[in-house]
């Protein structure tokens, strides 16, 4: 992992993914729970990493991008 990776790319849902790690984590340290914390550690991978079940976009389908100026013969 790079520090541009650290940076870069910060949407709302990498935001609330933080957030929800952080919350997480400040609560399962006040119960003592360890359930808790491993919910705290898997959300904040994800902020920190930019991943998630998809990844970064992995899920996309790619656009096709087509040449208008060129003329395909159709036979």
């Amino acid at each position: 992992m790079n520090k541009e990776t650290l940076l870069s790319d910060w949407d709302f849902m990498r935001i609330l993914r933080l957030g929800l790690g952080i919350y997480i984590a400040v609560q399962a340290v006040e119960t003592q729970s360890a359930f808790s914390g491993v919910a705290a550690v898997f959300f904040l991978f994800q902020a920190i990493a930019n991943k998630s079940c998809c990844g970064a976009n992995s899920c996309a389908v790619p656009i096709k991008k087509s040449n208008p100026d060129t003329i395909e013969e159709i036979k």
